[in-house]
């Protein structure tokens, strides 16, 4: 299995992670989809999700696979009035991955990162490794503390 940028960073500061492998199917590069073929709960996947607030410009959200992103919670814990999920056409130049790939580690820019605080209901979750196909299984608070994210109810 390749190293992906966001497993190297997991190595270089020391943080205990495992890479997962997964067949991809690019018609259906959702989180419920990745955590059936790992056969764990889509709500211990979670999805990067990447937004744009009126004030603040492009944040980054990590929330369950099986859940909805709350915009107007998420606009209110990063004071905006408004926020709206940018075009799929536009995350690969906001963030250096590809759409099924968006990993919130070692993107091109550090935008301000939120993690749905249902996280912490696991010992570990998963997120994107930065490839399709790979992901990576991490505690809650390691995620937490080296994107430096703020943490609190961001789904339906």
């Amino acid at each position: 299995m390749k190293k992906t940028n966001a497993a190297r960073i997991l190595d270089r500061l020391k943080i205990d992670y495992r890479l997962t492998e997964f067949s991809v199917d690019e018609q259906d590069l959702s989180a419920r989809n990745a955590a059936e073929k790992l056969k764990i709960p889509p709500e211990q996947v979670f999805k990067t999700l990447v937004a744009r607030g009126n004030k603040t410009g492009v944040v980054v959200v990590s929330i369950p696979g099986s859940a909805e992103l709350d915009l107007k919670a998420m606009a209110k814990m990063s004071g905006n009035k408004k926020v709206e999920l940018v075009p799929l056409k536009e995350i690969q130049q906001l963030t250096g991955y590809l759409r099924g790939a968006v990993s919130p580690l070692g993107m091109k820019v550090n935008y301000s990162c939120y993690v749905d605080q249902s996280a912490f209901n696991y010992s570990y979750i998963f997120i994107n490794a930065g490839a399709r196909g790979i992901q990576i299984r991490i505690t809650p608070s390691d995620l937490v503390n080296l994107i430096g994210a703020v943490t609190g109810k961001l789904i339906i």
